[in-house]
């Protein structure tokens, strides 16, 4: 069915009017009767204009949504489980103050991809050196590899939650071969819709966390005041909220992901695809992006602030995983935050599962100049998707050769804190080249926010390896 735009909706209200100017002149109905009938039009039209806005606001969400909302991965939501834990309130500063540089970075990434109509890694080969791009993407699959695996358990987890009696080794393979399943058969128009979809399963966090009737006014100023100790624990919490929140395999899914849209409206050339930008695409694209980073930022500030306001203030300040947090969150938060929060464990995770092997397989298969892209069969780039089986079943084997999933986070973090700076440092440099990037290329306030992020994150990634060994 046609929609009807809130333009066409207020031509046709005018039409009406037009109409009802006939009916005076003509007199086949008492001018009363017509003015009223033209007011109930009116007021019917403002009613549905905000419906109508709201619709149109959420059919331009695309990638930008669904990659803020992969970024809280089960992984994600026990690391920041584990602030709030350990520190209270005393965190929450970090969902505000990270929110601009992750979305400027995804919005970097966001306009490589729409304008040179190659992915991350592409626009790297072609501009850099392809031997430091080679060993970047192989630290971003073990990177991801091991958050697939820490992931996978954490579902199984949580649908352990739900049902203890279900078996642990047949939930986390289940899982496995339903999102591989998706990746490589279904279409990506439909595909795309899933994760756009799955999305909204974080808005159980929000929930959770207003269910949990915490002290907001305290929450608001501890956010707006940064309280930091510089001690190793603070600070190597402090990395690890940086490195699950700006973290490279997001980089490579939306450049990638940007790619895959213009494929799916028919510009199916890397002559069609550079040149079809314009600046409705740009201000599209930006509207998407910070509201994914907004979700996942504010998502962030839920859990932390369910965590701290609830565990840190009863005592409980050692947690390892996301389950973990919904189980101890239960005695004093109730039934309700105990479910919402075993849902979104399981929900997250079947989103982010497949951005993390996805972000790998366009990755190596770009480094490689491989075929590569959803929008392909099986037999079109197999190696793109062995890329990602194989990202799979490593993952499926870490939880039964018994690595925790601490430790499976501590290695994703060490690989990460050395990938992200340097897949940063190419990202700025891209996205400011006029050369490659025309008139879309960085405005001067972009690419000081992009060079500072790139400083924040060599800091983090250096504190992080200091505070390990």
């Amino acid at each position: 069915m046609t929609q009807q735009t809130p333009e066409k909706s207020a031509s046709g209200f005018l039409r009406q009017k037009h109409s009802t100017d006939e009916l005076f002149t003509k007199g086949a109905e008492a001018p009363a009767v017509v003015l009223d009938r033209t007011v109930q039009a009116g007021s019917k039209l403002m009613r549905t204009m905000p419906v109508q806005r709201a619709k149109n606001y959420w059919y331009a969400l695309g990638p930008g949504l669904t990659t803020g909302a992969s970024d809280d991965d089960p992984s994600g939501i026990a690391t920041y489980s584990q602030t709030g834990a350990q520190f209270g309130l005393g965190m929450l500063w970090m969902a505000l103050w990270t929110f601009p540089l992750m979305s400027t970075v995804q919005e970097m990434c966001a306009r490589i991809g729409m304008v040179t109509g190659r992915g991350l890694a592409g626009n790297i080969r072609i501009h850099y050196s392809k031997r430091i791009l080679r060993i970047t993407t192989l630290l971003l699959f073990a990177a991801n590899t091991f958050n697939i695996g820490a992931d996978l358990g954490a579902m199984a987890k949580g649908l352990q939650l739900l049902n203890p009696h279900l078996n642990f080794s047949m939930l986390v393979i289940g899982f496995a071969i339903v999102s591989l399943l998706l990746q490589i058969f279904a279409p990506y128009a439909r595909y795309a819709k899933y994760l756009k979809w799955l999305a909204l399963v974080l808005l159980s966090y929000v929930v959770s966390s207003i269910l949990a009737h915490l002290n907001w006014g305290e929450a608001l100023r501890y956010t707006i005041f940064p309280h930091i100790v510089f001690d190793k624990t603070t600070v190597l919490l402090i990395c690890a909220v940086l490195g699950t929140t700006i973290s490279p395999y997001l980089f490579f899914w939306q450049t990638s992901q940007e790619v895959e849209e213009r494929i799916l409206q028919g510009k199916t050339t890397l002559r069609e695809r550079r040149s079809a930008t314009s600046p409705a695409d740009i201000r599209s694209m930006r509207i998407d992006i910070w509201s994914g980073m907004f979700l996942s930022n504010i998502v962030m500030f839920f859990i932390i602030a369910a965590c701290g306001g609830i565990l840190f203030a009863h005592g409980i300040t050692h947690i390892t995983t996301a389950a973990q947090a919904a189980e101890a969150l239960r005695p004093f938060a109730g039934n309700a935050t105990y479910f919402l929060f075993a849902i979104g464990i399981i929900g997250t995770g079947m989103l982010a599962i497949p951005v993390l092997a996805g972000s790998s397989s366009y990755a190596i298969a770009e480094s490689m100049g491989w075929k590569e892209g959803l929008y392909r069969n099986l037999g079109q780039a197999y190696s793109f998707y062995g890329i990602m089986m194989l990202s799979m079943l490593v993952g499926i084997s870490l939880d039964f050769i018994g690595l925790s999933p601490i430790k499976a986070l501590i290695y994703s973090a060490v690989a990460n804190g050395l990938v992200a700076p340097i897949m940063l440092f190419f990202i700025v440099r891209i996205s400011s080249n006029k050369r490659v990037m025309g008139h879309w290329r960085n405005r001067p306030l972009t690419t000081i926010v992009g060079w500072i992020t790139t400083s924040v994150m060599t800091a983090a990634g250096i504190a992080a390896l200091v505070s390990l060994f």
